[in-house]
């Protein structure tokens, strides 16, 4: 009898749900920064219907280890950059782009969720008392942090949150959506049996295709060290316009032409 790979029984499809990377748990490295921005241009990087909250940018870089059975693990990099928005009276992180190292990981994470991923090379390294990471990205670092480990803090477990769009960009020229785009909302339950505040800098550097330099760094406010698990989940929120999201929208794709919208800055 043949075996054809490329169909599954139902009875599969609802097995292999169960067994899905994007909500299984994760072992993590991470290196977390949190730095204050200039408030205006916080506020312009946020869609309706979330609302500007802190005018603070959120950047982690981490190592993930996915556990998909007893005897697969999945290793990539990843990373986030974000600001901080709220939906609702709840307060999470607007999902500006994700860096990852798979294809695996960047098809799963915006087909389930719309989250902004691309794929890129990212090295995190810890070496005794210092840790470091970067992003880079069509020949461009563009993201970087380096520092050395100090404080011991204690162990900790949370619910972060963080919102992105799930779109269907439109086949047919300047149409827009194929269906309304809908806001979804991540729970990223943590737990950090380790954790350590680093004495150290981050860098964001000018790149045509992700111009996070866009979006400077008035005070560094936080870097912190983690080592734990990581455990994800999604729920949808509520259709949006189009039009809510069409200026935002190509953020999720290398467009070197986009001029950019003038942000005062006092």
């Amino acid at each position: 009898m043949a075996r054809l790979r490329y169909v599954k029984s139902l009875e599969q499809v609802k097995r292999d749900a169960e067994r899905n990377p994007e909500f299984l748990e994760s072992t993590v490295r991470s290196l977390r920064v949190v730095y204050e921005t200039v408030p205006a241009i916080a506020a312009a990087l946020v869609p309706k219907p979330l609302e500007p909250s802190r005018p603070e940018i959120c950047v982690t870089f981490s190592h993930v280890a996915m556990h998909v059975t007893p005897e697969v693990t999945i290793e990539i990099g990843s990373a986030i950059f974000g600001v901080r928005a709220s939906y609702d009276g709840v307060e999470g992180i607007w999902l500006i782009t994700m860096p990852m190292t798979s294809e695996q990981a960047v098809i799963g994470g915006r087909e389930t969720y719309g989250e902004p991923k691309k794929i890129a090379k990212i090295d995190f390294r810890k070496d005794d008392d210092h840790v470091a990471a970067s992003v880079t990205r069509m020949g461009v670092t563009y993201l970087e942090a380096k520092g050395t480990l100090a404080e011991v803090l204690a162990p900790r477990e949370f619910v972060e949150h963080g919102f992105c769009v799930k779109a269907l960009p439109s086949c047919e020229k300047a149409k827009g959506f194929d269906g309304e785009p809908l806001l979804v909302r991540l729970d990223w339950r943590q737990r950090h049996r380790a954790v350590q505040r680093v004495a150290g800098d981050l860098v964001l550097r000018a790149s045509p295709f992700d111009p996070v330099a866009d979006v400077p760094v008035r005070k560094l406010l936080r870097m912190e060290y983690e080592e734990g698990t990581s455990e994800s989940s999604g729920l949808v929120l509520r259709p949006i316009p189009g039009e809510w999201l069409l200026p935002f929208l190509h953020q999720r794709y290398d467009d070197p032409r986009a001029p950019g919208v003038e942000v005062a800055e006092a």
